[in-house]
């Protein structure tokens, strides 16, 4: 799968800005191009407030993170964030410093982060229902394992699918990334 359509397939909550993050792997057989094309896509979303970075690469496959950084910034300071991820050994120390540390427990720690949650823009009380609870006791599920708010979290899992539906349509009616990608 090409990285644009990938975007597209696997991001288009993001891209639309309905969500902050979202975090998939993609399949390159040739990694310096594939970081090349990350690289140019980093040109493009610039100017739009969106990044793409390479999380973690394992044989011939790379976790790639698309966020918007301000909006990840915001979500990161607010204080239950901040209570969580500072429990997990993340300082203080600006957003470069926490997705490094992101990135380092993706790469070393055996099992997938917890917190990951605050990172893709999953309400904070979810993401300490599923640290307490150790991911059981969910109401229900969908992008994630839902502990409140049943069904004001039902209507935001079902918008993000549609969105994906209509970028996925618009992508193949001929869009393009750039201009599916909404500025912040």
């Amino acid at each position: 799968m090409e990285l644009e359509r990938a975007l597209i397939v696997h991001a288009a909550p993001t891209l639309a800005g309905l969500k902050t993050a979202n975090l998939f792997w993609f399949s390159c057989p040739d990694l310096e191009e594939a970081r090349r094309a990350v690289d140019g896509w980093n040109g493009i979303f610039m100017e739009k407030g969106v990044r793409l970075d390479i999380m973690k690469i394992h044989r011939n496959r790379m976790l790639l993170y698309v966020y918007r950084e301000k909006r990840l910034e915001k979500d990161l300071t607010q204080p239950e964030a901040e209570r969580i991820l500072e429990s997990c050994g993340y300082s203080k120390g600006g957003l470069p410093g926490i997705l490094s540390r992101l990135r380092e427990r993706l790469r070393n720690d055996r099992d997938f982060p917890h917190e990951i949650g605050l990172f893709l823009g999953y309400p904070v009380e979810d993401v300490h229902g599923f640290i307490v609870n150790g991911g059981k006791n969910f109401c229900c599920s969908g992008c994630w394992k839902v502990y409140c708010n049943q069904c004001e979290k039902e209507k935001l899992f079902r918008r993000y699918k549609k969105c994906g539906a209509v970028y996925l349509r618009l992508f193949q009616n001929g869009r393009s990334v750039w201009q599916l990608t909404v500025a912040a």
